[in-house]
């Protein structure tokens, strides 16, 4: 019989694996389903059916007053950063996505600091956002032909967006709280995205471009079961378990994960300096969290 720590510590790794493959499985899916839809069929899938258990369990749905805000936190986290960053691996790599996102907390410590009661940097946020920007650097150093082209620029730009809108969202909820349940609260927010996702995929015509094809359905199938249900559950239950310090390190081993899924199953580029940049951007990460902490408790 396992102890709730055993169970804690296998729900971390259950999301620190399973959010690793998300990027690949993306990649994948957007070769075979309209970005938008694809987004927007998983969210409301997910949330529906998210709804229906909890309510079977008897848990209660919020309060009108709540919904507001959830739809906020749930627009802005699901709805535009999920969707950019589904809309970007059109063109950007599965693994370099995973790469560029993990540079989030730079954007969420610099947001918050801008805030009139918000925490202010010290020398060793400014040294995590410094190495966090050589890394951004390093990736593509040697390959501004890269950039020159339209599409990847689109891609790179939308990962830009949802880099802030996933920052901006966190905030929110932060500093705004609601009564309801995490889950339902979740629960809601994935429905009302994906409903959000699919009314702007149908209304710039993706409809006629939604084909079943089982590479498709299979990512869309992968997503909802381990991205969504397994992977948010565990995600729920090791906060509550575990140590937040532990719990976040997960943003350090997604994106090795996703790397290096990228570069076996599709063949995506890496090199030493894609690495390098790895090592230098989880590192700055690191030291973000650090001096967040001292901030904190000090």
């Amino acid at each position: 019989m396992l102890t709730e720590n055993a169970k804690a510590i296998i729900a971390w790794l259950n999301v620190s694996v399973i959010w690793g493959t998300t990027f690949l499985v993306i990649r994948i899916g957007v070769g075979h389903l309209p970005p938008m839809l694809f987004a927007g069929i998983r969210w409301v899938l997910a949330g529906a059916i998210f709804i229906f258990f909890l309510r079977w369990r008897g848990w209660a749905l919020p309060k009108a007053k709540e919904l507001i805000h959830l739809a906020v936190v749930g627009l802005a986290l699901l709805g535009f950063a999920n969707g950019l960053v589904v809309f970007a691996e059109q063109w950007i790599p599965s693994g370099l996505t995973a790469l560029l996102l993990t540079t989030m907390p730079f954007f969420m410590v610099g947001l918050e600091s801008l805030l009139p009661k918000g925490p202010k940097l010290n020398a060793a946020i400014l040294t995590g956002l410094v190495m966090g920007l050589v890394g951004v650097c390093l990736i593509f150093g040697e390959e501004v032909k890269y950039l020159n082209d339209p599409d990847n620029l689109i891609g790179v730009f939308a990962l830009l967006g949802a880099v802030c809108f996933w920052s901006a969202g966190s905030l929110y909820s932060k500093y705004v709280k609601v009564d309801v349940h995490p889950l339902m609260g979740a629960s809601v927010q994935m429905l009302i995205a994906g409903i959000f996702l699919s009314v702007i995929g149908i209304s710039i015509g993706e409809l006629s471009r939604l084909s079943f094809e089982i590479n498709g359905l299979l990512s869309l199938a992968y997503l909802i079961l381990f991205g969504s249900f397994v992977g948010y559950a565990s995600y729920i239950y090791a906060l509550a378990k575990l140590p937040l310090s532990l719990v976040s390190t997960f943003a350090y081993i997604n994106p090795v994960i996703a790397l290096f899924l990228g570069w076996i199953i599709l063949d995506e580029k890496l090199n030493l300096q894609i690495v390098i940049a790895a090592v230098v951007i989880i590192a700055g990460v690191f030291i973000v969290k650090q001096g967040a902490a001292r901030l904190k408790n000090s």
